[in-house]
Parts: C-alpha cells; structure tokens; sequence
C-alpha cells in the first residue's frame, strides 16, 4: 500500500521549498500559523509541530510577540570538514586535472531505490503515481522534471588518476549545479558555496574494483580501493551524497587526534 505525506511534513516541505527557492530568505518572516493553517486546511496544532521541528532543524528562528523567521544560518562556515582534492593535491606540489566523465538530470523514474532512500523522496513520487487518470498531463509533467543532478569526474594527480567522483545532488535545491564545468569548478567548493552544509555523515570502506571503476582509474579490475562515500545535509534535507572510489595503492585517509 502506497503513503500519503503527512500534512505537517507537507507544510515543512513547502516552507522549505521557498526557503530553497530564495522566495523566504535569512532574516524574512514567514507566513504566520494562522496563515498556513488556512493555506493547508489544516488545525494550527499541525502548523505548529511543523514549524517547531523546522526551529529544532535550526531552519526557523522563531521570536516570542514577533513571529517566525528563517533563520540565519551560522553554519556558512560549515562544521563538515569537505575535502576538496584540489587543493589537496595542489599542497602537496603535484599537479592536478579533472576530467568529466559524464553529467546529466535524473527524473523520477530513473531513480534507483538507494538514490530514494537517500534523498528521502519516495512518498512524493508515489502520491505522483496515485492521481489517476484525469491528471495524466501531471504525471508526464513530473516524470519529466529532473529531481537530482549526477555528474562523473575522474581527478588525476601528475597525469595519473587518483580518485572517480559519483555525485548526485537535489536539482531543486540547486539548480544550477548542472551548468558548471567541473574540470575548472570543484563540485564541493561550488556545493558549500550555494547551499551551505550544516552536517553530514561518512562511511570508508575497501572493496574491489568493478570493471567500469577499474578502467576509469586504470587499474586492473577487483584490484582493492578506498571508497569513501558521504551525504551531506543543508537546512535539514540531504542535498548531496558522493561516492569517491581511490585506488588503494595510490590514496590514504590521515587525520590528527
């Protein structure tokens, strides 16, 4: 059986979609609980728990007498240590390349189940699918609408790849990020710099070599590499997860305690 979103996340994703959008930026009001109440049809107990979650997500400050506001967001300078191989390789005198494999718009029915379950968009997509016949020009408008933006980099060190990036990003939070050249641009830098990261979390693991991933770092296939993958969150929703393949003889992780 299908879900239905609940009418508070309803109204949270609305008011982030504005956010998102520039229509509510820092330091704005937003509408009041009254307001969206009426909006949505729905009782102000509801608007409430929405706007509370999204104040404890530190996405709305919300002023006793004055209001609800979006609020300032001192993450700018992000917590999340990203780090930008560029530069890295750039410290440390070598000289460094990107080399874009490939970018292109994912559409709903292109997603697999690990991309939904990232980006946390399976209710949308189903409720999509429930309209029925008389909103048949809706749903092809939808399917056709890009929901994330994936693009392939290979970067080189001296000549010689180091790492292949896999990146997915939310298309509508940034949109965009599919007009960049990502041989001249750092996909993370350009990230941070448009939609500034909060938190995220990471995972490293060892795993052999596909042939595809192989043959972009030249290696020979099933030999070992370091993949690190990580998703990032910017006012509480997931707006990039990353898989970052490194052959295992030529790439460490380091780190000071």
């Amino acid at each position: 059986m299908t879900k239905t979103i609940p009418a508070y996340q309803r109204i949270k994703n609305a008011i982030l979609d504005n956010i998102h959008s520039g229509k509510w930026q820092a330091g704005n009001a937003i509408s009041t609980e009254m307001a969206l109440a009426e909006e949505f049809g729905v009782s102000r107990m509801t608007v409430n728990r929405a706007l509370k979650e999204l104040s404890e997500e530190r996405v709305l400050e919300r002023r006793q007498g004055s209001g609800t506001f979006v609020a300032q967001q001192q993450f700018n300078h992000t917590f999340v240590e990203v780090r930008n191989i560029a530069e890295d390789l750039k410290s440390a005198n070598r000289d460094y390349e990107a080399q874009v494999v490939s970018k292109r718009a994912i559409t709903a029915d292109m997603l697999d189940n690990e991309l939904r379950r990232k980006f946390g968009i399976n209710e949308g997509v189903m409720i999509d699918k429930e309209s029925g016949p008389a909103n048949t020009s809706a749903q092809t408008d939808a399917s056709d609408a890009a929901v994330l933006y994936e693009v392939k980099i290979i970067h080189f060190a001296d000549g010689q790849p180091i790492q292949f990036e896999e990146r997915w990003v939310d298309a509508k939070k940034v949109p965009k990020f599919i007009d960049q050249d990502f041989s001249v641009v750092n996909t993370s830098d350009y990230l941070i710099a448009k939609s500034p990261l909060e938190s995220g979390s990471y995972t490293i693991r060892a795993l052999a070599a596909p042939d595809e991933i192989a043959e972009f770092l030249q290696i020979a296939p099933q030999s070992p590499t370091l993949v690190l993958r990580r998703q990032t969150y910017s006012a509480g929703q997931v707006v990039t997860f990353v898989k970052m393949w490194h052959a295992g003889d030529r790439y460490q992780f380091s780190g000071e305690l």
